[in-house]
């Protein structure tokens, strides 16, 4: 799907084609023949349009007949039914400069497109570099969002591990962090592209858009290292849970084997006078008591040496 905007006495109305100055957003389900439609209308190279299919796509720019490419990442929520998936991906959005138009494609729906449709009737169609930068804005933006609603969600997890240690809420915390991961790589892809385009002035910045460029770079180091801060932590959680539950384990274990060794005291001597031989007091009219006696005795005396071990210790 294409949607065509222009500003028009200050409000953000939609047009049935693309004129000067106006705003060319292409959206899923995408389809071969808009992409051929929308390459022929604006003189576009395909590729420049398919590069946001692949979702591996990394962070760059590039140039090809005076048309200009940027392919950045952004966050969006996982709509996988894989119970393991990370919560959240990062997809490619593509960045299109023709001579009159922007250009942007996108794979899946997004937040940071839409936080720039409701802010486009402040922005101005003819400034196309302080367009891509307010975009490049919106996606670090929509990255802290996340971030910030990925620790709270790993803090609820862990409280709820403290009193319960169950196997949901760790594949939950390891879905945190497979998002945590993809956060990681596409922030520093992000980093690299905007720190390479303020070297070489890939959109011939003025002095003030070059000042905003600088402060975005900053804005994504600072995100970059939130997420790796929260990575860091969600490992070491991760591990310490790791260690509790095997130390757990092994109280248990220890129980258990201690359990085992009291009862083979009786079980020895109810094994030995079930034999068809004979044995003491066979005739005796205490005949079971004497056994069983004795097995007691013998478990008392073990289990208070066991409890009086343990208290020491």
């Amino acid at each position: 799907m294409i949607q065509y905007f222009k500003i028009v006495e200050h409000q953000t109305i939609a047009i049935d084609k693309p004129t000067a100055g106006s705003w060319v957003n292409v959206l899923p389900p995408l389809k071969q023949e808009e992409f051929t439609e929308l390459s022929t209308a604006l003189e576009i190279p395909i590729d420049f349009l398919k590069d946001s299919l692949d979702i591996d796509e990394r962070s760059r720019y590039e140039t090809e007949d005076g048309v200009k490419l940027i392919v950045i990442k952004t966050p969006t929520e996982n709509n996988s039914f894989n119970e393991s998936d990370a919560f959240y991906i990062t997809i490619p959005i593509c960045i299109i400069l023709t001579t009159g138009q922007i250009v942007t494609v996108n794979s899946f729906e997004n937040e940071a497109i839409k936080k720039f449709l409701n802010s486009f009737q402040n922005r101005h169609p003819d400034k196309k570099n302080m367009m891509v930068l307010k975009i490049f804005e919106k996606i670090t933006m929509n990255f802290q969002e996340h971030l910030k609603e990925i620790n709270q969600r790993r803090n609820a997890l862990e409280q709820k591990l403290y009193d319960a240690n169950r196997n949901e809420e760790l594949l939950q915390l390891m879905r945190i962090q497979k998002s945590l991961v993809y956060f990681v790589t596409a922030l520093r892809s992000n980093e690299l592209l905007m720190m390479k385009m303020a070297r070489t002035n890939f959109l011939n910045l003025n002095e003030d858009e070059k000042d905003f460029l600088d402060d975005l770079i900053i804005e994504t180091s600072q995100a970059l290292e939130t997420a790796n801060t929260y990575t860091n932590i969600l490992s070491s959680t991760l591990d310490a849970f790791a260690s509790i539950i095997s130390n757990n384990q092994n109280e248990v274990l220890k129980r258990l084997t201690t359990l085992t060794i009291f009862l083979s005291i009786p079980v020895l001597l109810a094994s030995i006078y079930g034999m068809n031989v004979p044995l003491p007091f066979q005739h005796s009219p205490y005949a079971f008591w004497i056994p069983v006696s004795v097995c007691l005795l013998i478990l008392a005396y073990a289990t208070f040496n066991y409890f009086r071990r343990v208290k020491r210790s």
